[in-house]
């Protein structure tokens, strides 16, 4: 096997018009060998830290279908792999928590499972069976400025693995008979076992920015800016969800802006928890489903907590799958969101598109623009549009607490002890009231002194949901003394 630094360049061309689909299955089979071969030769080096070098060094081997001293024998036809930056891509993954062993299985245990390409770049994505992983093919530039961005991609993941930016875990180029494609392996933003009722690719731009009609015909269509606005009036979190959101991105846009980036999507899933759930068929074998496998996948996970950049756990073992709860109307959401395709720079061919359509057009609606202005539009529009904080209103009497439904004001009352029937009234009211209205897992129990009335019972438990900023896990018992 030849090891080569040398630039991407010399990989061939590729570009949206330059490769022809060679058979699908040949395709899918090469990728899983050839990724398969590669991660299994770099286990027989030894860690160390990783070198300025390491992001531009190419391995390059050729895996002729009888096989060779080195290659193993396929069915496929001959082909080239070549593997970019393979001990720097290493790192990566172990700095998500993913076992050399666990990314051979998900890539290449099952077939791998083609899916649709909403958007106007005409790549290729594959799942992986597990759902973990998404494999997409990109082209010759992209490929090319993801290696430059390496070393500062590096640099910002050790400083905040919690990001909704791709996570890439390999860059690979497969040539196969007069055929070069190149891809690139990432996290896989919605999970397959839930059903995502709406999908949207947001810019934060206005211009053209909505489903055409062939993808509103389609069985789960992806959708645009304008089309949200149509649709929702807003997706509404709790105040620490969604400072803990925006700040994750306003990181991450600064990050882009930085390297010049613009043009990227907030690719956004919602599941509406109404309605069925899990309705596609066949789970997943997903270790998600049992325990997290790697680390900061899950859309809770990926987002910043207040102050020390923590925040909660996702539950390992609910159906939840690490989506973010929120609330539109009177539906309860599970969100799931990523920032994607970040591979577009403001290089000249974009500064010239930008200048065309502002002569047709208002220059700050269309989508590509320069960084700066990308970034604060983009943010504009997240944290005014698409998602908004649930303000609470003070009640009359006790201007520091949760209010009470009517009906509930109405049923404590009427009541003038602490019975168990009055208190198992009370609590299951409380419970839908807290859960429904104001997103709160309602999971604990009082033990009431005789002397404690059910005013005191409600306005105590309401106190301590509001200290807990309407977003609490209680799973203790609180003595309350009246």
């Amino acid at each position: 096997m030849a090891t080569t630094t040398t630039d991407i360049r010399g990989g061939g061309t590729i570009g949206s018009k330059d490769y022809k689909k060679p058979t699908a299955a040949a395709l899918k089979g090469a990728i899983q060998l050839g990724i398969g071969y590669a991660v299994g030769n770099l286990t027989s080096k030894p860690d160390r830290d990783v070198l300025m070098q390491d992001f531009y060094m190419v391995e390059s081997v050729f895996l002729p279908s009888e096989g060779s001293n080195m290659t193993p024998a396929h069915h496929f036809p001959d082909f080239r792999l070549k593997t970019y930056a393979p001990l720097a891509f290493r790192y990566f993954r172990e700095l998500f928590g993913i076992k050399a062993d666990d990314y051979l299985y998900s890539i290449c245990n099952e077939p791998l499972i083609e899916l649709s390409n909403p958007g106007a770049s005409s790549s290729w994505f594959y799942l992986t069976s597990d759902d973990e992983f998404i494999i997409k093919t990109v082209q010759h530039k992209e490929a090319e400025f993801l290696q430059k961005l390496l070393p500062g991609y590096y640099m910002n993941l050790n400083q905040n693995p919690r990001t909704l930016l791709p996570k890439f875990y390999g860059l690979y180029c497969i040539q196969c008979s007069g055929v070069t494609i190149r891809i690139v392996v990432m996290n896989n933003v919605l999970p397959r076992a839930l059903w995502m009722h709406y999908k949207y690719d947001l810019k934060g731009s206005t211009y053209k920015r909505c489903a055409s009609r062939k993808e509103r015909a389609k069985s789960s269509p992806t959708f645009k800016d304008l089309d949200f606005q149509e649709m929702f009036e807003g997706l509404y979190f709790d105040a620490d969800t969604y400072n803990a959101l925006m700040k994750t991105l306003q990181r991450d846009c600064r990050v882009l802006e930085s390297f010049k980036i613009m043009d990227y999507s907030l690719l956004l899933g919602v599941h509406v928890l109404n309605k069925k759930g899990l309705e596609r068929g066949a789970r997943p074998d997903s270790k998600r489903l049992n325990g997290q496998r790697v680390l900061y996948s899950t859309a809770r996970e990926s987002i910043q907590g207040e102050g020390d950049g923590k925040v909660a756990q996702p539950v390992a073992d609910d159906d939840t799958m690490g989506g973010i709860p929120a609330k539109h109307k009177d539906e309860k959401l599970l969100i799931f969101l990523g920032i994607i395709d970040i591979l577009q720079s403001y290089r000249l061919i974009k500064k010239v598109e930008h200048s065309w359509k502002a002569l047709v057009h208002d220059g700050d609606t269309v989508s590509v623009h320069r960084p700066g202005f990308y970034a604060d539009r983009f943010l504009k529009f997240m944290g005014g549009t698409v998602f908004k904080k649930i303000h609470l209103t003070s009640s009359s009497k006790n201007p520091d607490l949760i209010p009470l439904h009517k009906s509930l004001n109405r049923t404590i009352s009427s009541s003038s002890s602490s019975s168990s029937s009055s208190l198992e009234t009370i609590e299951k009211d409380l419970k839908d009231h807290l859960e429904n209205r104001y997103c709160v897992k309602y999971t604990y129990s009082l033990h009431l002194s005789p002397y404690c009335t059910l005013q005191h019972y409600i306005h105590f438990t309401l106190a301590l949901a509001t200290l807990a900023s309407t977003h609490i896990l209680f799973s203790r018992a609180y003595p309350v003394y009246c």
